[in-house]
């Protein structure tokens, strides 16, 4: 059944959420201490069954220079530089095998497919480990060290996702002046974030972005990873404030409003994991150039591959072919 609010009053639906005061600090001062450990990517090339795909192992510094790991593939035989995706993955998700995930550099570009740090054995395989402690945590990543910003899980993959960007303009092969961001549900995120906190980002595609309008998914949805949030609140029951405070700070609205790149956005009116209002929350929050395909009668696999058509053009078009 269709989930959330009514039409037409789903389409007006704009976000509550009350930014910290501090959130462009809290941002640049992340991301100016994770650049300060910078260094090249490492970039192996990887031996396998793939003929018309070339691989290679990458490590990037992520944040505070964590080592994050990544898949870097581009079309086999072809000597100059290729426009570049960066593709993020969904929660419980890593960047799994090397014949996994093959879209993107089939159609020509490019791509980079990033790992997601202490992730990778809900669905497919991940190599990036997450060394921060941060106490307490419900089972999954949704709540790890989520009463203080600092400690944040979300605060570290988000990151990681921005500095992606940087590492893969520096990729050989790579038109750095030419670069998509691309994800679904928790790559869907980490793409927004990208988007609006990276630099050098030409098209963003969040497809059933999770981790938008945080405070109202959390009342309205019992699917995880949000009822994550809820089960260690019915535990913590005075951190409520927080944790909320924690929350706005990775809010893909909040982030959102700092985007300018074309967006190209979608949402899947059954979802049940993703609540389609707050999908169109970022959707509206977005500055810069948009879209909004809206799949009807799907959940949170959303439009499958009749999506990726649509995003396919949209990428070849936001950078010129």
């Amino acid at each position: 059944m269709l989930q959330d609010l009514a039409e037409p009053q789903l389409w007006q639906h704009t976000s509550g959420l009350v930014e910290p005061d501090d959130l462009d600090a809290f941002w640049a001062r992340t991301l100016a201490e994770s650049r300060a450990h910078d260094a090249p990517p490492r970039v192996e090339r990887v031996a396998g069954p793939l003929t018309t795909l070339e691989v290679h192992d990458v490590t990037f510094p992520g944040f505070a220079g964590d080592p994050v790991r990544a898949w870097y593939r581009r079309p086999a035989g072809v000597a100059g530089d290729l426009p570049v995706v960066v593709q993020y993955v969904g929660y419980g998700g890593g960047r799994g095998d090397v014949t996994e995930n093959l879209l993107w550099a089939s159609a020509g570009y490019a791509h980079l497919l990033v790992d997601s740090r202490g992730q990778g054995s809900g669905w497919s395989r991940g190599d990036t480990p997450d060394p921060w402690g941060t106490g307490p945590q419900h089972p999954g990543v949704m709540t790890r060290g989520v009463e203080d910003p600092e400690t944040y899980y979300y605060r570290r993959l988000l990151t990681d996702a921005v500095r992606a960007v940087d590492a893969a303009r520096a990729l050989p092969g790579v038109d750095p002046e030419r670069l998509a961001v691309v994800g679904g549900s928790q790559g869907g995120a980490m793409a927004i974030a990208a988007g609006a906190l990276g630099t050098g980002v030409g098209a963003v595609v969040a497809d059933v972005p999770f981790l938008c309008d945080i405070a109202r998914a959390i009342e309205i949805t019992d699917g995880d990873p949000f009822a994550e949030v809820v089960r260690y609140l019915r535990v913590h029951r005075g951190a409520a404030d927080r944790v909320l405070r924690t929350l706005s700070y990775v809010d893909g609205v909040g982030l959102a409003r700092r985007g300018t790149a074309p967006a190209r956005f979608s949402v899947a009116l059954m979802d049940t994991i993703v609540p389609p209002s707050t999908v169109v929350a970022a959707h509206h929050a977005w500055q810069g150039p948009k879209e909004l395909r809206v799949w009807r009668y799907n959940g949170h696999e959303g439009g499958g591959p009749d999506n990726d058509h649509e995003a396919l053009a949209f990428v070849a078009d936001a950078l010129g072919g």
